[in-house]
């Protein structure tokens, strides 16, 4: 691990300034993925900016009637609010499905939206990496492609967003919040919060050098039954294959998110029109255009099974 300095934010305005100001800086909170790239030489951040002093680790109603969940709320306690429970089950869900309940009692809302790939050829300092070194290939296409993308993909990149919480969110239709280092804020739907690969992999967020997330709102709850299938290599602590985050309303319209399958939380609205249809015409629309690889092709059936699971689990909680 390289050496680099540190220090405390005292308030969210000033740890974007200060991640403005020194070059190659990180904001650290649980440090659940940060620190484990640091230890492989995948980050090498210059200067460590901790905001877990920031008052950001609250749950709060808003005007509206949906909630706003600070930066700082650890993923334990959001999967365990009561008003997240009752009224957006669907994250709660997603969330007790990701890592352990040690990651989650230190992992935060904010930093789990910013999770990044857990690629083998990422990791991997001797492979070659568009997302880790700019222009350097991707060892992952013609590799082993079993975890990686078949929609949304680019020729410089199929690696998939690991995080279960932001498929979640991306149903629910979240808000980011965040502020920038002039001490500015704005607010980014989650829809456009996460970017494809393009030819630049490297960059997997619309967030400015220095914006840090300060939080994320819910809009007013949806009510529905509310679902969240991951489908893993191992019953816990690995992440998706495919995961299917649905909500299926009592007159049969609904929404439906992916995730293990793209470089984001892959959602299309218009596959949603098809729910009167069934689980194989949804699955088309959502998988329009896949160009998945020899080794992760099963994924396409995938997708569509799981997607049956989740509507025949609705409808016999419906009865």
């Amino acid at each position: 691990m390289k050496p680099f300095t540190y220090e405390r934010a005292t308030t969210p305005a000033a740890a974007a300034s200060a991640a403005a100001r020194v070059p190659g800086a990180k904001f650290i909170a649980g440090g659940t993925n940060l620190l484990d790239l640091m230890k492989i030489g995948v980050e090498e951040p210059a200067h460590l900016i901790d905001v877990n002093g920031l008052d950001l680790d609250t749950i709060e109603p808003t005007d509206e009637g949906g909630l706003r969940l600070g930066a700082m709320v650890r993923n334990t306690d959001l999967a365990a609010d009561a008003r997240i429970r009752r009224d957006y089950p669907l994250l709660s869900r997603a969330l007790l499905a990701g890592a352990s309940g040690q990651l989650r009692n230190k992992a935060t809302t904010g930093g789990n939206l910013l999770q990044r790939t857990r690629c083998p050829y990422f990791y991997d300092t001797n492979q070659a990496c568009n997302k880790r070194l700019p222009g350097s290939g991707c060892a992952a296409i013609g590799g082993f492609s079993r975890q990686h993308a078949i929609v949304g993909a680019s020729k410089s990149c199929i690696a998939v967003h690991p995080s279960d919480m932001a498929v979640a969110m991306r149903a629910l239709d979240a808000t980011v919040e965040t502020v920038r280092p002039d001490g500015s804020t704005r607010r980014i739907p989650i829809a456009d919060f996460h970017t494809l690969p393009g030819n630049t992999p490297h960059i997997e967020n619309v967030l400015a050098p220095g914006e840090l997330i300060t939080a994320v709102t819910l809009p007013r709850p949806v009510g529905g039954t509310q679902l969240y299938h991951k489908v893993r290599d191992r019953a816990s602590y690995a992440f998706a294959l495919v995961s299917v985050a649905m909500i299926v309303q009592p007159d049969g319209s609904g929404r439906v998110a992916l995730g293990g399958v793209a470089h984001k939380p892959w959602r299309v609205e218009a596959a949603e029109t098809e729910f009167p249809k069934g689980a194989k015409a949804v699955a088309t629309r959502l998988l329009a255009g896949a160009q998945p690889t020899e080794g992760n092709a099963f994924k396409v059936t995938l997708v569509e099974r799981t997607i049956a699971a989740s509507l025949a689990e609705a409808k016999e909680a419906k009865a």
